[in-house]
């Protein structure tokens, strides 16, 4: 099987700060992989490294064998995200929303109404955002990642402040889109979420992996 990522030895400092020391693992093809700590531990800093947003102070990291200091343009297309701070277009309707990614991936139009039903959004093209509840922002904001078909997604903390039913909705689409192939790297710090979704995960605390392998060993 195919690796998607690859982390050797990674070290991050910010001035005196060391805030990941040493972190090293693989990520698979169609794998769901979980990464669990605490608020602060380092786990959004890894993905900012993983998608070229921060360069590394030490180690190396490759996603789909492309060193994350030279990720190109294609790379970037094969990649989706959903970050803590999702951006919607308050103003904007969940189709306007999805359109203005659309223009900028080059996507048909076509493919926002096939993107908002599979996120169960297909009744609310012509809300607007500031009108959805926070389940239903988030799943917005899904569906904009999704839009341009990305082989690999990334998740960070898509769970949280949400209800049960909410909460069931993300992990269904989760599951979802596992089925078609796509490579999910979720962060949260739920380990019952994580016990449900992924097939390995890896503890973080201060900038340190404690544990990796599978929820049920690990458990």
């Amino acid at each position: 099987m195919n690796k998607i990522i690859t982390m050797e030895n990674i070290k991050k400092n910010f001035g005196d700060k060391t805030v990941l020391n040493d972190i090293s693992y693989s990520i698979y093809e169609s794998e769901i992989f979980g990464l669990l700590g605490p608020s602060g531990a380092g786990k959004t800093t890894i993905i900012n490294i993983l998608t070229g947003q921060l360069t590394k102070s030490g180690g190396e990291a490759y996603v789909f064998g492309v060193n994350t200091d030279n990720l190109t343009d294609d790379i970037y297309l094969s990649i989706g995200m959903v970050l803590e701070r999702i951006g919607i277009f308050e103003r904007l309707s969940c189709y306007q929303n999805l359109a203005v990614f659309a223009g900028i991936h080059d996507v048909s139009k076509h493919e926002i109404l096939k993107a908002l039903e599979m996120v169960n959004l297909a009744d609310d093209v012509n809300t607007k955002a500031y009108k959805l509840s926070k389940g239903m922002r988030q799943r917005l904001a899904i569906a904009r990642a999704i839009l341009h078909k990305p082989k690999l997604l990334f998740l960070d903390e898509p769970t949280s402040g949400l209800d049960p039913s909410n909460s069931l909705e993300i992990h269904k689409l989760i599951f979802s889109l596992r089925e078609q192939g796509v490579t999910i790297f979720l962060t949260t710090h739920k380990m019952d979420e994580a016990m449900k979704l992924c097939d390995n995960i890896a503890l973080l605390c201060n900038g340190v992996i404690m544990e990796y392998g599978e929820p049920t060993e690990i458990c």
